[in-house]
């Protein structure tokens, strides 16, 4: 197959978007670690730390490989441009192949993403659940007026 220069071109927007995207996520997750309350630890906050971590792990891969992604991109194009057709297809290809890896990356951090929130959720009805009666009368004035 051969493709020409403006090929490689064509993913440019689509790279940077993804790196934006990404870099976005990591200083989310930057700011919830910033900002994780550090009198609080029980079981909870150890599966919320942990599960932290590992989406950070996920974030820092996905950002290396689309920047690789694209970097390969642009020497793929100059292989192009100097004549060098079949080496420009496959650092294209391998171009292609380090998206993939970043988009599968990505995925993997959305449905990890999904378990901390349930981890979140279950530490939210737990503590529903320990409340003293006083405060369970509390909440269910709350829940009344509103």
């Amino acid at each position: 197959m051969k493709i020409d220069i403006a090929t490689p071109a064509m993913l440019f927007p689509a790279i940077s978007l993804l790196l934006l995207a990404y870099t976005n996520r990591f200083l989310t997750l930057a700011t919830i670690i910033r900002n994780f309350s550090k009198e609080e630890r029980d079981d909870n906050t150890l599966a919320q730390i942990k599960n932290l971590r590992l989406r950070i792990q996920l974030i820092k891969r996905m950002q290396i490989a689309g920047v690789g992604s694209f970097f390969l991109c642009v020497v793929s194009m100059l292989a192009i441009y100097l004549t060098y057709q079949q080496v420009g297809n496959w650092v294209f290809a391998a171009s292609l192949v380090s998206l993939l890896y970043s988009l599968w990356m990505s995925v993997r951090e959305i449905l990890i993403s999904v378990e901390a929130l349930d981890v979140h959720l279950d530490g939210m009805k737990q503590a529903h659940n320990t409340s003293t009666p006083a405060q369970k009368t509390q909440k269910k004035r709350i829940e009344h007026i509103s």
